[in-house]
């Protein structure tokens, strides 16, 4: 008998400690610092894996619109994407909606399409599976519920990028050089890779109508007649090298050469051995900047993720319409003409990069996120950028977010790897580009901001 009510009251302590357990369970809090710490992730993975400039910047698109899309699903504030950006459809709505964390939810699927999107799968399923780790001991149901809706609007995502000819350019033939014209492209030292993604254009814009819509004016026509535009920019090129070698390694413009290098694969040589040091690209650069404006805004969740997405979608647009261009006029770069012609010894101060030079791709990715940043935070939002520090390079700081790009775009021919037109129509094209973007995507529900003030 004692055995039986011993055993009784142990099963109803047991049941206690069951239910005391469960009761302990707390929500979920899901910050902004987890989310810059899932995009801070996916860069780090990008330099690792060495993906292009081009590419990167897809990369960054998809998760920011599968987590802005849950999140503005939520927010009375926010639009929708779909029906604004080429072929996105309405994300399913959950079937059951206890225990959905919709923040938990977007950061989930922002960790998804990321491990999708990289080489390195690994370093992400490792940085998620900690993280699920962490949710579940504060309420497994929680995690569950926000998990399976997050997977599911991931999966719909993936299911529109799936079709937007990515796969497909990854089994066209590589670019052509036309050695006899002296006009086109030349790989460059001293690696001489092929030209990289020259089908880029073929892949489907987020907001833009075509690949062509910005087409800008066609560079001055090639020409070594020292009379002529072309030859003057690349004398230009030349002579503002050696001015700026001879103030030594303290001088302005080498800074902003290098603050803006962005080059994810400089080719270094030592004797026999040739290998990389890894950077980040132009549009993570900008996605950087991103972060610095959103913490120093204190902004939310949903303005981090909308500051995010707008940008990233910017950036993506302005690579698409840039590589449109620099495989349509093919314009051979400064380092080919100045070995052959001036000082076969010369170098520039950045490393060329793999591609055609006209136009200045880092001009105008930082026109495109320049507009799109000035469109969220203002004109004169003033910002210290420490975005290269990693790499040993110094803060600078900028009075406005035009600023910052007028610096990156000049420091292509600071660097010498750029002509001066493809720098300042470079510039031109990205912040028509910018302004297209802002104008076109409703992201911001005015109705409802007017309703609340």
């Amino acid at each position: 008998m004692n055995k039986i009510i011993s055993h009784y009251f142990g099963t109803l302590i047991l049941l206690s400690i069951c239910a005391s357990c469960a009761d302990t369970s707390e929500p979920i809090v899901i910050t902004t610092d987890n989310f810059h710490e899932s995009v801070d992730k996916v860069t780090q993975v990008m330099i690792h894996d060495i993906f292009s400039p081009p590419v990167a910047s897809r990369i960054y698109a998809y998760p920011n619109v599968a987590a802005y899309e849950i999140l503005a699903s939520q927010s009375p504030e926010f639009n929708s994407l779909a029906g604004q950006i080429t072929d996105l459809t309405d994300i399913p709505t959950p079937a059951v909606t206890e225990n959905i964390n919709y923040d938990l939810a977007a950061l989930v699927a922002h960790i998804d399409l990321s491990r999708r999107l990289i080489f390195s799968e690994e370093k992400i399923t490792t940085y998620r599976d900690s993280l699920y780790q962490l949710w579940s001991t504060t309420n497994k149901k929680e995690l569950e519920a926000s998990k399976t809706y997050g997977l599911t609007v991931a999966q719909h995502i993936a299911d529109w990028m799936d079709k937007d000819m990515y796969k497909q350019t990854r089994t066209f033939p590589k670019f052509t050089i036309a050695y006899d014209d002296p006009s086109r492209w030349q790989p460059t030292p001293p690696a001489y890779m092929d030209g990289i993604e020259p089908h880029w254009n073929k892949i489907r814009p987020f907001v833009i109508d075509s690949a062509a819509q910005f087409k800008p004016v066609p560079p001055p026509a090639f020409s070594l007649d020292k009379e002529s535009v072309f030859y003057k920019e690349l004398k230009e090129v030349y002579d503002l090298s050696e001015a700026i070698t001879e103030k030594g390694d303290t001088a302005e413009e080498i800074a902003i050469a290098q603050f803006w290098d962005c080059n994810p694969y400089v080719s270094v040589t030592r004797g026999h051995l040739m290998f990389a040091t890894k950077k980040i690209t132009p549009g993570a650069h900008w996605i950087g900047i991103s972060k610095i404006a959103s913490r120093k805004a204190n902004y939310d969740v949903m303005q981090t993720m909308h500051t995010y997405t707008k940008t990233s979608l910017a950036i993506a647009d302005a690579f698409i319409s840039c590589w449109d261009e620099k495989y349509r006029s093919n314009l051979i770069r400064p380092e080919t003409l100045i070995n052959e012609h001036f000082n076969d010894a010369w170098e520039p101060i950045l490393q060329t990069p793999p591609f055609p030079e006209y136009v200045s791709g880092h001009s105008v990715v930082s026109g495109a996120a320049s507009e799109a940043l000035t469109d969220i935070f203002g004109e004169g939002f003033a910002f210290d950028d420490d975005t290269e520090l990693p790499y040993g390079i110094p803060v600078r700081s900028f009075e406005s977010f035009r600023k910052a790009a007028d610096e990156a775009a000049v420091s292509r021919l600071y660097g010498g790897i750029h002509y001066r037109a493809a720098v300042d129509n470079g510039l031109d094209q990205g912040r028509a580009l910018g302004q297209f973007v802002n104008q076109k995507i409703k992201f911001e529900n005015t109705t409802a901001t007017q309703t609340s003030n």
